[in-house]
């Protein structure tokens, strides 16, 4: 009955995100808060953006449900909470804009909350690997964190292309783990997706992008410490992301590009460039992400492929950047 009840208020607050949603577009535009088209952008008129508010109000208030009900133990939720620093820095961002410096150490912030909240990362179980994790590995995971938050702000330049990716995600995390907080997730992005799917009608904004990227690397050292989906796993889960925005930003320093400057070199807004709809590029990452889980279904069960399968991902994402390449170069800084 409690859980039923529980999912009842899941589903409403999916409802409620909508509802938001709608308002908060409104709103946008009589106060001409829009997204305008420049050298990253994907669209050619001004967007209403900040829809990613409908997003954070319902999910805090579900986790909150969730808390309060004991489906969540307090330091998932404290760490969940940190969250609320990167909502309100990057409410202030979408509205006013503030320098990357600001952005930043409010991410670090977070991250270090969250990661303290969770009690640190569990040690990997690797035979003859023995390293010191609380001066080596811990850093690397609040640096990977904050990193991980970026490009998932970066990766929202597709209409609906940040949704579909965290909705897959989890959905792989639900069934792993069978945690409502999955669930509460989904139900708060279709909300809003609904009106974010092509052609959009409302971007979701930094206050959106930021606090998805924050919500599920936080929900991927959490399964990987309750031993139910390992953070290697996560990585590969995560890889369409992450291993587009790696790349693009090691090939524009590589070209001396000055890497705060907007632009439109990653490989899913290429894609966009060589003719495909927006809707094609989701229907594409829907196929990559089956393969991705695919590979993962066999990482889990053939301990002896987990190298090779791993392998095998990152050399297909490299010959997809690579076909790309052929339609959509990957033009150098002009001098």
């Amino acid at each position: 009955m409690k859980i039923a009840l529980l999912s009842a208020g899941i589903l409403a607050l999916g409802f409620i995100s909508y509802i938001l949603t709608y308002f908060i577009r409104n709103y946008a535009l009589r106060n001409k808060i829009v997204d305008i088209p420049n050298e990253r952008s994907l669209h050619d008129i001004p967007i209403p953006k900040g829809g990613g508010i409908a997003i954070t109000l319902t999910w805090y208030a579900g986790i909150t449900l969730l808390y309060f009900t004991g489906i969540i133990e307090r330091d998932l939720y404290y760490a969940l909470l940190s969250g609320i620093i990167i909502a309100v820095v990057s409410l202030a961002d979408d509205l006013r804009g503030l320098t990357p410096f600001i952005r930043l150490i409010a991410h670090f912030l977070a991250a270090i909350l969250a990661f303290y909240f969770l009690n640190g990362l569990r040690p990997l179980i690797i035979p003859g690997f023995n390293v010191n994790y609380n001066f080596l590995i811990y850093p690397l995971a609040i640096v990977g964190m904050v990193w991980f938050i970026n490009l998932f702000n970066f990766m929202d330049g597709v209409d609906g292309f940040a949704s579909v990716e965290v909705i897959t995600i989890s959905c792989v995390l639900f069934i792993m783990s069978w945690n409502l907080l999955t669930i509460l997730l989904i139900s708060c992005i279709t909300g809003f997706l609904c009106w974010n799917w092509p052609k959009a009608k409302i971007f979701m904004g930094d206050v959106g992008s930021t606090q998805l990227g924050f919500i599920l690397v936080v929900l991927g050292i959490y399964f990987h410490n309750t031993l139910e989906f390992s953070i290697l796993n996560w990585i590969m889960l995560t890889s369409p992301f992450w291993f587009d925005a790696t790349l693009t930003l090691f090939r524009r320093w590589r070209n001396k590009e000055k890497l705060s400057e907007a632009h439109r070199k990653h490989v899913y807004q290429r894609i966009v460039q060589a003719g495909f709809s927006h809707a094609k590029v989701n229907i594409f990452l829907i196929f990559i992400n089956i393969f991705i889980i695919t590979l993962i279904i066999i990482y889990r069960e053939i301990k002896i492929l987990q190298i090779p399968v791993f392998v095998l991902s990152l050399l297909v994402f490299y010959l997809i950047t690579r076909a790309v390449d052929s339609r959509v170069p990957f033009e150098k800084r002009k001098e």
